[in-house]
Protein backbone atom coordinates (compact mmCIF):
# COMPACT_ATOMS: atom_id res chain seq x y z
CA UNK A 1 0.00 0.00 0.00
CA UNK A 2 2.30 2.44 -1.50
CA UNK A 3 -0.26 5.82 -1.08
CA UNK A 4 1.37 8.90 0.05
CA UNK A 5 0.68 10.20 3.82
CA UNK A 6 1.60 12.82 5.76
CA UNK A 7 1.10 10.20 8.90
CA UNK A 8 4.52 8.95 10.39
CA UNK A 9 3.34 5.60 12.12
CA UNK A 10 0.66 4.06 14.50
CA UNK A 11 -0.26 6.02 17.69
CA UNK A 12 1.79 3.61 20.52
CA UNK A 13 -0.93 3.85 23.48
CA UNK A 14 -1.70 0.71 23.86
CA UNK A 15 1.82 -0.27 25.06
CA UNK A 16 0.76 0.92 28.72
CA UNK A 17 -1.56 -1.87 28.53
CA UNK A 18 -0.67 -4.82 31.10
CA UNK A 19 -0.04 -7.48 28.32
CA UNK A 20 3.20 -5.73 27.35
CA UNK A 21 6.97 -5.32 29.25
CA UNK A 22 9.91 -3.13 28.16
CA UNK A 23 11.42 -5.39 25.81
CA UNK A 24 7.77 -4.70 23.71
CA UNK A 25 8.35 -1.11 23.97
CA UNK A 26 11.81 -1.80 22.46
CA UNK A 27 10.53 -3.67 19.44
CA UNK A 28 8.13 -1.02 19.06
CA UNK A 29 10.92 1.67 18.49
CA UNK A 30 12.72 -0.50 16.79
CA UNK A 31 9.77 -1.13 13.87
CA UNK A 32 9.37 2.80 13.86
CA UNK A 33 12.97 3.17 13.22
CA UNK A 34 12.64 0.74 10.52
CA UNK A 35 9.63 2.58 8.94
CA UNK A 36 11.22 5.91 9.23
CA UNK A 37 14.19 4.84 7.69
CA UNK A 38 12.72 4.23 4.29
CA UNK A 39 13.22 0.63 4.11
CA UNK A 40 10.01 -0.40 2.99
CA UNK A 41 9.19 2.61 0.68
CA UNK A 42 12.19 2.33 -1.14
CA UNK A 43 11.74 -0.91 -2.51
CA UNK A 44 9.09 -1.40 -5.86
CA UNK A 45 6.01 -2.91 -5.00
CA UNK A 46 5.34 -3.10 -8.82
CA UNK A 47 7.25 -6.78 -9.05
CA UNK A 48 5.52 -8.65 -6.43
CA UNK A 49 7.74 -11.43 -6.42
CA UNK A 50 10.11 -8.83 -6.43
CA UNK A 51 9.21 -6.97 -3.74
CA UNK A 52 8.97 -9.85 -1.25
CA UNK A 53 12.36 -11.07 -1.51
CA UNK A 54 13.64 -7.36 -1.00
CA UNK A 55 11.34 -7.12 2.18
CA UNK A 56 12.16 -10.36 3.82
CA UNK A 57 15.75 -9.67 2.92
CA UNK A 58 15.18 -6.05 4.57
CA UNK A 59 13.28 -7.36 7.58
CA UNK A 60 16.53 -10.24 8.04
CA UNK A 61 18.81 -7.33 8.09
CA UNK A 62 17.31 -5.42 10.65
CA UNK A 63 16.99 -8.39 13.02
CA UNK A 64 13.20 -8.14 12.59
CA UNK A 65 12.65 -11.84 11.52
CA UNK A 66 13.49 -12.89 15.29
CA UNK A 67 10.08 -12.20 16.18
CA UNK A 68 8.91 -14.96 13.71
CA UNK A 69 10.90 -17.59 13.81
CA UNK A 70 11.80 -17.68 17.41
CA UNK A 71 14.99 -15.98 16.95
CA UNK A 72 16.54 -18.69 14.40
CA UNK A 73 15.23 -21.29 17.06
CA UNK A 74 17.22 -20.49 19.65
CA UNK A 75 13.91 -19.46 21.89
CA UNK A 76 10.39 -19.69 21.78
CA UNK A 77 8.09 -17.41 19.87
CA UNK A 78 6.84 -14.82 21.70
CA UNK A 79 3.40 -14.12 20.37
CA UNK A 80 3.02 -10.41 21.53
CA UNK A 81 6.21 -9.61 19.76
CA UNK A 82 4.78 -11.15 16.53
CA UNK A 83 1.30 -9.59 17.22
CA UNK A 84 3.12 -6.12 17.65
CA UNK A 85 5.38 -6.45 14.46
CA UNK A 86 2.54 -7.69 12.21
CA UNK A 87 0.26 -4.38 13.41
CA UNK A 88 2.53 -2.33 12.90
CA UNK A 89 3.91 -3.81 9.20
CA UNK A 90 0.45 -4.31 8.19
CA UNK A 91 -0.08 -0.07 9.36
CA UNK A 92 2.62 0.52 6.93
CA UNK A 93 2.63 -1.93 4.05
CA UNK A 94 0.42 -5.20 3.73
CA UNK A 95 2.72 -6.56 1.89
CA UNK A 96 5.69 -6.31 4.60
CA UNK A 97 3.04 -7.72 7.08
CA UNK A 98 2.41 -10.96 4.42
CA UNK A 99 5.83 -11.12 4.16
CA UNK A 100 7.17 -10.88 7.83
CA UNK A 101 3.83 -13.41 8.82
CA UNK A 102 4.86 -16.49 6.24
CA UNK A 103 8.87 -16.60 7.88
CA UNK A 104 7.04 -17.53 10.62
CA UNK A 105 3.91 -19.60 9.58
CA UNK A 106 6.23 -21.66 7.15
CA UNK A 107 9.07 -22.35 9.50
CA UNK A 108 6.63 -22.90 12.33
CA UNK A 109 6.35 -26.60 12.55
CA UNK A 110 9.49 -27.30 11.59
CA UNK A 111 10.54 -24.90 14.83
CA UNK A 112 8.10 -27.00 16.85
CA UNK A 113 8.93 -30.50 15.37
CA UNK A 114 11.84 -30.29 13.64
CA UNK A 115 14.87 -32.66 13.85
CA UNK A 116 17.93 -30.37 15.29
CA UNK A 117 19.48 -30.73 11.94
CA UNK A 118 16.24 -29.77 10.00
CA UNK A 119 15.78 -26.90 12.55
CA UNK A 120 20.04 -25.66 12.06
CA UNK A 121 20.01 -26.18 8.56
CA UNK A 122 17.08 -23.86 8.24
CA UNK A 123 15.56 -21.68 10.85
CA UNK A 124 18.73 -19.45 10.72
CA UNK A 125 18.48 -19.02 6.99
CA UNK A 126 14.85 -18.11 7.47
CA UNK A 127 15.25 -15.56 10.57
CA UNK A 128 18.47 -13.95 8.25
CA UNK A 129 16.15 -13.36 5.35
CA UNK A 130 18.52 -15.64 3.33
CA UNK A 131 15.38 -18.11 2.51
CA UNK A 132 11.75 -17.57 2.07
CA UNK A 133 9.42 -20.43 3.06
CA UNK A 134 5.91 -21.69 2.49
CA UNK A 135 3.07 -23.28 4.71
CA UNK A 136 1.12 -25.66 2.44
CA UNK A 137 -1.94 -26.92 3.90
CA UNK A 138 -5.13 -26.33 1.80
CA UNK A 139 -5.90 -28.38 -1.41
CA UNK A 140 -8.89 -27.80 -4.28
CA UNK A 141 -11.34 -29.97 -2.08
CA UNK A 142 -9.70 -29.64 1.09
CA UNK A 143 -9.39 -25.91 2.63
CA UNK A 144 -11.35 -25.78 5.85
CA UNK A 145 -12.04 -29.36 5.70
CA UNK A 146 -8.39 -30.69 6.03
CA UNK A 147 -9.55 -33.84 6.61
CA UNK A 148 -10.78 -34.34 2.99
CA UNK A 149 -6.47 -33.71 2.14
CA UNK A 150 -5.95 -35.76 -0.82
CA UNK A 151 -2.80 -35.77 -1.74
CA UNK A 152 -0.34 -38.25 -0.44
CA UNK A 153 3.17 -39.66 -0.02
CA UNK A 154 4.27 -43.64 0.47
CA UNK A 155 6.94 -45.03 2.36
CA UNK A 156 9.53 -46.23 0.04
CA UNK A 157 12.35 -47.69 2.25
CA UNK A 158 14.37 -45.01 3.97
CA UNK A 159 12.55 -42.16 1.88
CA UNK A 160 8.94 -41.02 1.13
CA UNK A 161 7.57 -40.52 -2.01
CA UNK A 162 4.60 -37.25 -2.15
CA UNK A 163 1.76 -36.85 -5.68
CA UNK A 164 -0.47 -34.28 -5.76
CA UNK A 165 -1.32 -30.67 -5.36
CA UNK A 166 -1.70 -28.06 -3.17
CA UNK A 167 -3.45 -24.59 -3.72
CA UNK A 168 -3.58 -21.19 -2.24
CA UNK A 169 0.25 -21.54 -1.30
CA UNK A 170 1.38 -18.39 0.14
CA UNK A 171 4.97 -17.61 -1.09
CA UNK A 172 4.13 -20.32 -3.96
CA UNK A 173 6.99 -19.93 -6.98
CA UNK A 174 9.70 -17.87 -4.80
CA UNK A 175 10.06 -19.97 -1.26
CA UNK A 176 13.14 -22.23 -0.72
CA UNK A 177 11.28 -23.86 1.79
CA UNK A 178 8.28 -25.63 2.01
CA UNK A 179 6.45 -27.02 5.01
CA UNK A 180 3.82 -29.66 3.61
CA UNK A 181 1.07 -31.62 4.90
CA UNK A 182 -0.34 -34.88 2.70
CA UNK A 183 -2.08 -37.60 3.35
CA UNK A 184 0.28 -41.01 4.89
CA UNK A 185 -2.65 -43.47 6.13
CA UNK A 186 -2.39 -44.43 9.27
CA UNK A 187 -5.82 -43.80 10.29
CA UNK A 188 -8.72 -42.12 8.51
CA UNK A 189 -9.09 -38.37 8.45
CA UNK A 190 -6.85 -36.01 9.98
CA UNK A 191 -5.00 -38.86 12.12
CA UNK A 192 -3.79 -40.17 9.02
CA UNK A 193 -1.87 -37.17 8.24
CA UNK A 194 2.06 -35.89 8.21
CA UNK A 195 4.01 -33.09 7.79
CA UNK A 196 6.93 -33.05 5.63
CA UNK A 197 10.20 -30.37 4.82
CA UNK A 198 10.66 -30.11 0.77
CA UNK A 199 12.65 -27.58 -0.71
CA UNK A 200 12.16 -25.76 -3.88
CA UNK A 201 14.91 -27.91 -6.01
CA UNK A 202 13.68 -31.28 -5.12
CA UNK A 203 13.12 -33.62 -7.77
CA UNK A 204 9.21 -34.03 -8.56
CA UNK A 205 8.31 -30.61 -7.17
CA UNK A 206 6.76 -27.50 -9.37
CA UNK A 207 4.26 -24.57 -9.64
CA UNK A 208 1.69 -25.99 -11.42
CA UNK A 209 -0.13 -21.86 -11.76
CA UNK A 210 0.21 -18.56 -10.27
CA UNK A 211 -2.91 -17.37 -8.74
CA UNK A 212 -3.45 -13.94 -8.62
CA UNK A 213 -5.65 -12.13 -6.01
CA UNK A 214 -7.14 -8.65 -4.66
CA UNK A 215 -3.97 -7.67 -2.79
CA UNK A 216 -0.85 -8.77 -4.70
CA UNK A 217 1.49 -11.39 -3.18
CA UNK A 218 3.01 -14.78 -4.17
CA UNK A 219 0.52 -17.44 -4.42
CA UNK A 220 0.26 -20.47 -6.41
CA UNK A 221 -0.68 -23.77 -6.94
CA UNK A 222 2.42 -26.76 -6.08
CA UNK A 223 2.90 -30.26 -7.37
CA UNK A 224 4.30 -33.24 -6.88
CA UNK A 225 4.68 -35.74 -9.01
CA UNK A 226 6.87 -38.89 -7.54
CA UNK A 227 8.68 -36.28 -5.25
CA UNK A 228 11.20 -38.31 -3.41
CA UNK A 229 12.33 -37.12 -0.27
CA UNK A 230 14.29 -38.67 2.54
CA UNK A 231 12.12 -40.01 5.95
CA UNK A 232 14.49 -37.71 7.77
CA UNK A 233 12.59 -34.49 6.88
CA UNK A 234 9.28 -35.91 7.93
CA UNK A 235 8.03 -33.46 10.77
CA UNK A 236 7.36 -35.33 13.76
CA UNK A 237 6.20 -38.44 13.77
CA UNK A 238 3.86 -40.76 11.02
CA UNK A 239 0.14 -39.02 11.65
CA UNK A 240 0.86 -35.69 13.36
CA UNK A 241 0.83 -33.58 10.70
CA UNK A 242 -2.72 -32.85 11.90
CA UNK A 243 -1.91 -32.04 15.62
CA UNK A 244 1.30 -29.81 14.64
CA UNK A 245 -0.87 -27.73 11.44
CA UNK A 246 -2.97 -26.68 14.60
CA UNK A 247 -0.03 -25.99 16.77
CA UNK A 248 1.43 -24.02 14.28
CA UNK A 249 -2.01 -22.27 13.37
CA UNK A 250 -2.84 -21.54 16.83
CA UNK A 251 0.26 -19.57 17.77
CA UNK A 252 0.22 -17.25 14.52
CA UNK A 253 -3.78 -17.31 14.20
CA UNK A 254 -3.69 -14.30 16.85
CA UNK A 255 -1.36 -12.43 14.24
CA UNK A 256 -3.46 -12.22 11.79
CA UNK A 257 -5.93 -10.61 14.36
CA UNK A 258 -3.10 -7.70 14.71
CA UNK A 259 -2.89 -7.60 10.95
CA UNK A 260 -5.89 -6.73 10.98
CA UNK A 261 -5.60 -4.39 13.56
CA UNK A 262 -2.77 -2.49 11.82
CA UNK A 263 -4.77 -1.98 8.47
CA UNK A 264 -8.02 -1.07 10.64
CA UNK A 265 -6.23 1.40 12.27
CA UNK A 266 -4.13 3.07 9.23
CA UNK A 267 -7.94 3.78 8.26
CA UNK A 268 -9.01 5.22 10.91
CA UNK A 269 -6.31 7.21 11.02
CA UNK A 270 -6.40 8.27 7.58
CA UNK A 271 -10.13 8.69 7.64
CA UNK A 272 -9.66 11.63 10.48
CA UNK A 273 -6.48 13.34 8.97
CA UNK A 274 -9.23 13.58 5.70
CA UNK A 275 -12.06 14.77 7.61
CA UNK A 276 -10.07 17.48 9.38
CA UNK A 277 -9.18 18.88 6.34
CA UNK A 278 -11.63 18.30 3.99
CA UNK A 279 -14.39 21.47 3.84
CA UNK A 280 -17.95 20.40 3.95
CA UNK A 281 -20.81 22.71 3.99
CA UNK A 282 -18.85 26.11 5.36
CA UNK A 283 -17.29 24.13 7.79
CA UNK A 284 -15.77 20.37 7.78
CA UNK A 285 -16.31 17.15 7.32
CA UNK A 286 -15.04 15.82 10.60
CA UNK A 287 -17.62 18.58 12.50
CA UNK A 288 -20.12 16.84 11.11
CA UNK A 289 -22.18 14.30 13.54
CA UNK A 290 -22.77 11.64 11.41
CA UNK A 291 -18.62 11.51 10.66
CA UNK A 292 -18.34 11.67 14.74
CA UNK A 293 -20.32 8.86 15.23
CA UNK A 294 -18.68 6.65 12.51
CA UNK A 295 -15.08 7.32 14.63
CA UNK A 296 -17.12 6.47 17.94
CA UNK A 297 -17.98 3.38 16.23
CA UNK A 298 -14.35 2.53 14.16
CA UNK A 299 -12.76 3.11 17.30
CA UNK A 300 -14.39 1.42 19.62
CA UNK A 301 -13.87 -1.69 17.28
CA UNK A 302 -10.24 -1.30 16.58
CA UNK A 303 -10.23 -1.64 20.51
CA UNK A 304 -12.45 -4.52 20.86
CA UNK A 305 -10.21 -6.63 18.94
CA UNK A 306 -7.23 -5.44 20.00
CA UNK A 307 -7.75 -6.60 23.61
CA UNK A 308 -8.76 -9.82 22.32
CA UNK A 309 -5.60 -10.21 20.49
CA UNK A 310 -3.23 -9.02 22.80
CA UNK A 311 -5.09 -11.42 25.66
CA UNK A 312 -4.61 -14.31 23.46
CA UNK A 313 -0.90 -13.23 22.95
CA UNK A 314 -0.61 -12.63 26.52
CA UNK A 315 -1.89 -15.98 27.81
CA UNK A 316 0.35 -17.58 25.56
CA UNK A 317 3.19 -15.73 26.57
CA UNK A 318 2.78 -15.43 30.35
CA UNK A 319 0.15 -18.29 31.31
CA UNK A 320 1.45 -20.77 29.07
CA UNK A 321 -2.11 -21.49 28.98
CA UNK A 322 -3.55 -23.45 25.74
CA UNK A 323 -5.54 -20.20 23.13
CA UNK A 324 -7.44 -22.44 20.81
CA UNK A 325 -10.52 -20.48 21.78
CA UNK A 326 -9.04 -17.08 22.59
CA UNK A 327 -7.32 -16.80 19.61
CA UNK A 328 -10.08 -17.47 17.72
CA UNK A 329 -12.22 -14.90 19.42
CA UNK A 330 -9.43 -12.04 18.42
CA UNK A 331 -9.20 -13.29 14.70
CA UNK A 332 -13.05 -13.20 14.28
CA UNK A 333 -13.28 -10.09 15.69
CA UNK A 334 -10.52 -8.05 14.75
CA UNK A 335 -10.57 -9.42 10.89
CA UNK A 336 -14.53 -8.78 10.93
CA UNK A 337 -14.35 -5.43 12.66
CA UNK A 338 -11.17 -4.38 10.39
CA UNK A 339 -13.80 -4.47 7.53
CA UNK A 340 -16.28 -2.49 8.42
CA UNK A 341 -13.31 -0.02 10.06
CA UNK A 342 -12.39 0.40 6.30
CA UNK A 343 -15.66 0.14 4.71
CA UNK A 344 -16.61 3.40 6.67
CA UNK A 345 -13.78 4.87 5.94
CA UNK A 346 -13.65 4.16 2.19
CA UNK A 347 -17.40 6.02 2.63
CA UNK A 348 -15.75 8.74 4.47
CA UNK A 349 -13.18 9.71 1.77
CA UNK A 350 -16.30 9.24 -1.21
CA UNK A 351 -15.22 8.60 -4.14
CA UNK A 352 -11.64 9.61 -3.42
CA UNK A 353 -12.14 6.27 -1.26
CA UNK A 354 -12.37 3.50 -4.44
CA UNK A 355 -9.75 5.73 -6.81
CA UNK A 356 -6.73 3.08 -7.46
CA UNK A 357 -4.26 3.95 -5.54
CA UNK A 358 -5.62 5.82 -3.11
CA UNK A 359 -4.94 4.05 0.56
CA UNK A 360 -8.40 3.45 1.23
CA UNK A 361 -8.21 1.08 -1.82
CA UNK A 362 -5.65 -0.06 -1.06
CA UNK A 363 -6.51 -1.48 2.54
CA UNK A 364 -9.94 -2.40 1.54
CA UNK A 365 -8.23 -4.94 -0.62
CA UNK A 366 -5.91 -5.82 1.60
CA UNK A 367 -8.55 -6.65 4.78
CA UNK A 368 -10.63 -8.80 2.90
CA UNK A 369 -8.61 -12.41 2.52
CA UNK A 370 -7.89 -11.90 6.60
CA UNK A 371 -11.59 -13.32 6.96
CA UNK A 372 -10.89 -15.83 5.21
CA UNK A 373 -7.09 -17.56 5.69
CA UNK A 374 -5.64 -19.32 8.37
CA UNK A 375 -9.63 -20.52 9.16
CA UNK A 376 -12.59 -18.42 8.03
CA UNK A 377 -14.98 -16.87 10.26
CA UNK A 378 -17.53 -19.33 9.98
CA UNK A 379 -14.93 -21.70 10.91
CA UNK A 380 -13.79 -19.74 13.90
CA UNK A 381 -17.09 -19.46 15.32
CA UNK A 382 -17.22 -23.24 15.19
CA UNK A 383 -14.17 -23.67 17.18
CA UNK A 384 -15.16 -21.31 19.86
CA UNK A 385 -18.21 -23.47 20.34
CA UNK A 386 -16.39 -26.54 20.06
CA UNK A 387 -14.04 -25.40 23.10
CA UNK A 388 -16.89 -24.03 24.71
CA UNK A 389 -18.98 -27.52 24.85
CA UNK A 390 -16.02 -28.98 26.50
CA UNK A 391 -16.17 -27.63 29.07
Amino acid sequence: MAAPTTLKGPTRDFLGWPFFDDSHKALAEKLDAFAASGALSHIDHSDTDGACRAIVKALGEAGLLDAATGAGGSQPIDSRAACLTRETLAWHDGLADFAFAMQGLGTGAIGLSGTEDLRRTILPKAQSGEWISAFALSEKEAGSDVAAMACSARKDGDHYVLDGEKTWISNGGIADVYTVFVRTGEAPGTRGISAFVVFADDPGFSIAERIDVLAPHPLATIRFENCRIPASRMLGSPGEGFKIAMRTLDIFRASVAAAALGFAKRALDEAVAYAKARPMFGNHLSDLQLTQAAFGDMAAEIDAGALLTYRAAWRRDVQGLPTTKEAAMAKMVATENAQKVIDRAVQIFGGRGVKSGEITESLYREIRALRIYEGATEVQKLIIARELLKA
